[in-house]
């Protein structure tokens, strides 16, 4: 199947993002057949925000992390009627108006995840992130076995056989990462598109400490992994 506007359900995952929310839905409803915004515990008006710019929105009652909030929407997501499923941040830091280069990859290069690629505009990150970024995406790329330029970029777009894989991995930041691990040992294909490189004036929400430490837990994991497989 190809996808289109009317077989793509973006999945939005959001921790006080009122300020931003209601604005990132509107634009991409322009893309998508309809939005999920999965509201992680927040303690602002990002419900309201994202259900009055059309938005169907589910709540958790406590902060779970972004892992557990893309998958309460993709539990959700399995009882409509949508093939694909766009996933991107609620914080302005993803454009909609790329989405139509997510569908267009995906169409042409049959890929089960698209994935998208800041590392070709690295001029607007900041200098630690580009390197952290640059030093995680060389190791998930080498426990993949496969170029991976961008292993936590959030904005991606995944065929709907490969809940599985979305379904598995951790509820916090290293959601995305281990998605990737999971996609390529289990023979699915990906592919990575160019997106802009956008940074709002919020606070980030990553703990350095805290999120460094799970990285290295889950490339220690899936090393000690390859090594029992040989």
């Amino acid at each position: 199947m190809q996808a289109s506007k009317d077989t793509v359900l973006a999945i939005i995952p959001a921790y006080c993002e009122g300020r931003f929310i209601g604005g990132v839905v509107r634009q991409v409803l322009q893309y998508v057949q309809a939005v999920l915004v999965v509201d992680d515990g927040s303690v602002d008006d990002t419900a309201a925000e994202a259900e009055a710019a059309g938005a169907k929105v589910i709540r958790h009652t406590i902060n779970l992390g972004k892992g557990a909030a893309l998958k309460t929407g993709l539990e959700h997501a399995v009882s409509l009627d949508a093939a694909f499923y766009l996933f991107l941040d609620g914080d302005g830091q993803h454009d909609p108006t790329e989405i139509p280069a997510f569908i267009d990859a995906i169409n042409w290069s049959n890929a089960d995840l698209v994935v998208g690629n800041r590392m070709q505009n690295l001029e607007p990150m900041p200098l630690i992130r580009r390197w952290t970024n640059q030093l995680m995406s060389w190791q998930i790329g080498r426990i993949c076995k496969i170029p991976v330029p961008d292993s936590q970029c959030g904005f991606r777009l995944a065929r709907k056989n490969l809940l599985p894989v979305l379904m598995a991995p951790s509820n916090r930041f290293e959601f995305e990462s281990e998605n990737i691990i999971l996609a390529a040992r289990g023979g699915f294909r990906l592919c990575f598109v160019p997106i802009r490189t956008i940074y709002t004036d919020q606070r980030s929400k990553i703990r350095p400490l805290r999120d460094t430490w799970r990285y290295l837990r889950l490339i220690r994991k899936y090393r000690n992994a390859g090594r029992s497989l040989k």
